[in-house]
């Protein structure tokens, strides 16, 4: 079993930062692709921002230059570093992780964080 726990949400004013982090948990697992999702109300969930195990990174087009995800392999740590944030940006951020697990032969599954709330407003 994988547990993701994000943290690091919260209110700022538009143009402000803040910093995302998802900590798995967990044994017997490996991760291969870790992203961000966020949701707005009425909306549907969307990519934010992902990477590989491997540190190749992809961006929606609307973050690019803005935010910046990183990770830490031995800690199964994942990051989002958001910067000029907009009142655009305001959602439910959700962190995502692929993972593959050996149960007699190999498997892959996909988990999700509980998420964490970015509100940009002055």
């Amino acid at each position: 079993q994988v547990q993701l726990v994000e943290s690091g949400g919260g209110l700022v004013q538009p143009g402000g930062s803040l910093r995302l982090s998802c900590a798995a948990s967990g044994s017997g697992f490996s991760i291969y692709t870790m992203g961000w999702y966020r949701q707005a109300p009425g909306k549907q969930r969307e990519l934010v921002a992902a990477i590989t195990s491997g540190g190749s990174t992809n961006y929606a087009d609307s973050v690019k230059g803005r935010f910046t995800i990183s990770r830490d392999n031995a800690k199964n740590t994942l990051y989002l570093q958001m910067n000029s944030l907009k009142p655009e940006d305001t959602a439910a951020y959700y962190c995502n992780a692929g993972i593959t697990y050996y149960s007699g032969s190999y498997f892959e599954d996909t988990y999700w964080g509980q998420g964490t709330q970015v509100t940009v407003s002055s």
